[in-house]
């Protein structure tokens, strides 16, 4: 069979892979992680880590991001959107985005680039690997990874000529395809990769109102371009271009929690993206390497939707709505009718170099590796919001949100003897803003940042590694840029997050069996909690300090090659969260609850069976706990399982794959509200969901020279 062997025990342990043949199957390969300082095998990383390879993504024809994250555990999503663009890890992370500027408590790194606010850009044709770490990543990404980051590294240009076509159908009249192609351009000196992809869905909403069945559409273009000079034996210079065309329908809130949406005007959840990165490794002296990195990406985000969700369309209105009687006769109504745009233009740049040492420069008695590196990045976020009821108290505000981070870091690993090593790193940040919009609303807010890590690794022996890492993560303040919010509520400050971890990595009967286990505690301070105030009908969201909170769990991985025919994984996140002390009078009920969007359980079980030379069976299970939507108020999703599989045929350069998720059509919420917004119940307040992906089924055709 044609398998893909650089394949690592966490994505084997949450999924099921044919990496390997199964007459030539005897142990697990490991993964090389790309995601520290220096590539690393993952079964060598002292970090809880979980990573998927293109092999996973094709048997569960994923195409974006959003539905490969139930496999991970501790980790979650949220969408109020298109997709599901806001990650939680370890019950830290953004749900949404309104009006206001976002600082993300999850980093999403694409090929070098940060796109930690634009969720929507992680889409997977021709992505070789996705990284995702919990817990903080302080000395390596700075203020964007306080619960942890998500890193896509797409595949590399080859020296052999390459070329894969891939296509999908699919239910909801699903259909993708995409082709990319590689090689040689230039004999030993340059290097080049071309991928462009095109995935269109009508999404699973039925507007009956329009009588439309596409008001949720997908319809994604992704093309990537890749160069690679090879100007010297050490020395290589690398450029990575990315374009995103993605014109997105958002219509997904609806009265009565049901699939059938009644609204007249759909939203949109739209991205025009032009993005790359210019980086370089080489050899500066002797003893040290050097690399050096600028990205830039330029993108326009347009996101809409229909506040009042079809009131009009539903209820007879009445005549005199609008004359201040408030006694309205039944069976009228006087719906308020509401639409919100948002259009935002962000424009990023960001450089940054950094030395190494080989083996050649290692100090304190040849016994420590060391880094050392600065950073900067620079994001300009122009906004428009157009709205029919005001949140801001006018119907068009505009605004610009200017950030600069300035950083400093360095990490040591000593080895103090054969088996035990310390690490050591420190990131010093400094962070400065300027926020101005058409209310008249001027903060600067600028700031001196730090974070870090303490570990020791002790190597058991090659098959065992136990490792214990304090970390430091943080997260910058921010703006709350409501007009009707008061003056103490539109700046927030800066959230800490000190983490103690300690992990087992081992292999066991000769490599054929492989485990995980990390167990943490963490503490954060000064939590920058999202709550809401509801004025009338609508809500206003804003960013507030709750005092402290704590976070633990723990997160097991198992993958057992059981035959050369049968390989079987499980997996398991248990997660306790909770405010110890909320400061803010009027959300004290939240005070010893758990944290929003927080499971307190996750797993996932499966096997996969090698059935014939080119046929391969995959079945998994993914559960996941009852969560609260919100700190603002008690309402909270159910727990639920999905069951999910597929059949592949291989043969030669081809593989047919046929794969269905959610097979059982299981409801389940991604996001949720709880606010008055039905007329037909005198707006009363209730809870309103936003559902995940129901059954969806297809077939791929992939092939591979």
């Amino acid at each position: 069979m044609h398998r893909n062997t650089s394949y690592s025990l966490f994505s084997c342990s949450l999924f099921f892979s044919a990496c390997l043949a199964a007459e030539t199957q005897t142990e697990l390969p490991a993964m090389t992680v790309s995601s520290d300082f220096r590539p690393v095998d993952s079964q060598s990383m002292a970090a809880s880590l979980t990573t998927f390879d293109a092999e996973i993504m094709e048997a569960r024809g994923a195409q974006h991001l959003d539905e490969l994250l139930n496999m991970a555990p501790n980790v979650n999503f949220a969408s109020g959107a298109s997709r599901g663009q806001f990650l939680q890890i370890r019950g830290i992370g953004e749900r949404s985005q309104f009006a206001a500027p976002l600082n993300p408590s999850v980093g999403l790194i694409i090929d070098g680039i940060d796109f930690s606010r634009t969720g929507g850009a992680a889409t997977l044709f021709d992505i070789e690997q996705v990284e995702v770490l919990r817990g903080p990543q302080g000395t390596r990404f700075g203020t964007n990874s306080l619960a942890g980051v998500v890193n896509m590294r797409s595949r590399e240009p080859s020296h052999e000529p390459e070329l894969r076509f891939q296509s999908t159908l699919g239910n909801y009249n699903t259909r993708s395809v995409g082709v990319a192609a590689g090689g040689t351009l230039i004999d030993e000196t340059l290097l080049g990769r071309l991928a462009v992809h095109r995935h269109r869905s009508d999404g699973y909403m039925e507007n009956k109102f329009l009588g439309r069945d596409n008001t949720q559409k997908q319809d994604e273009v992704t093309a990537r371009g890749q160069l690679r000079w090879l100007l010297a034996n050490d020395q290589t210079v690398d450029l990575k271009v990315l374009h995103l065309d993605i014109n997105n329908g958002y219509d997904a809130f609806t009265f009565d929690n049901s699939r059938n949406s009644f609204a007249d005007q759909p939203g949109e959840d739209k991205q025009r993206t032009t993005a790359f990165a210019l980086s370089t490794d080489w050899r500066a002296t002797d003893a040290v390497w050097a690399h050096t990195a600028f990205t830039y990406s330029n993108s326009d985000v347009t996101y809409s939707y229909d506040a009042d969700w079809g009131f009009d369309s539903q209820f007879p209105v009445d005549p005199q709505c609008n004359d201040g009687d408030d006694d309205t006769p039944e069976p009228y109504t006087c719906p308020y009718i509401g639409f919100e745009e948002f259009q935002r233009k962000r424009e990023n740049y960001s450089f940054e170099i950094r030395l190494q040492s080989d083996e050649n420069a290692r100090i304190f008695n040849n016994t420590t590796d060391w880094t050392l590196g600065i950073y900067y990045l620079q994001q300009d976020e122009r906004f428009i919001q157009d709205s029919d009821f005001g949140i801001f108290g006018e119907d068009l505000v505009s605004g610009r949100y200017e950030t600069s981070n300035t950083s400093l870091f360095g990490q040591l690993e000593t080895r103090l003897t054969q088996q035990l090593t310390l690490i050591s790193g420190l990131r010093v940040e400094y962070f400065d803003a300027k926020y101005r919009d058409s209310q008249s609303l001027r903060i600067s807010p600028s700031e001196t940042l730090f974070g870090g890590k303490v570990g020791l690794n002790y190597q058991l022996d090659d098959n065992h590694l136990w490792y214990n890492t304090l970390s430091r993560g943080y997260k910058s303040g921010g703006v709350n840029n409501d007009a009707q919010l008061p003056d103490n509520l539109k700046k927030f400050d800066t959230e800490y997050l000190w983490s103690l971890e300690s992990g087992l990595k081992s292999r066991w009967l000769d490599g054929r069996l492989q485990s995980n286990l990390a167990a943490f505690y963490s503490l954060r301070r000064d939590a920058q909690v999202k709550n809401s105030t509801q004025i009338g009908p609508s809500f206003i969201d804003y960013i507030q300090n709750a005092a402290r909170g704590t976070n633990a769990g723990i997160e097991a991985q198992l993958d057992w090659l059981v035959t050369s025919q049968w390989r079987s994984f499980a997996s398991v996140g248990l997660l306790y969260t909770n405010f110890d002390k909320f400061e803010s009078p009027e959300n004290d009920r939240i005070k010893g609850r758990r944290q929003a969007h927080a499971p307190s359980y996750q797993y996932v079980l499966g096997s996969e069976f090698y059935l014939a030379n080119h046929w391969t069976l995959r079945a998994n299970i993914e559960g996941k706990d009852g969560f609260y939507y919100s700190d603002s108020h008690n309402a909270k999703s159910s727990s639920y399982a999905l069951f999910n599989a597929s059949l592949s045929y291989n043969i030669e350069n081809w593989d047919v794959t046929l794969w269905g998720r959610n097979l059982f059509d299981r409801d389940y919420a991604t996001r949720g509200f709880f606010f008055g917004n039905d007329p037909s119940i005198g707006y009363a307040d209730r809870t309103y969901v936003q559902y995940g992906e129901p059954r969806v089924f297809g077939v791929t055709v992939s092939y591979d020279y």
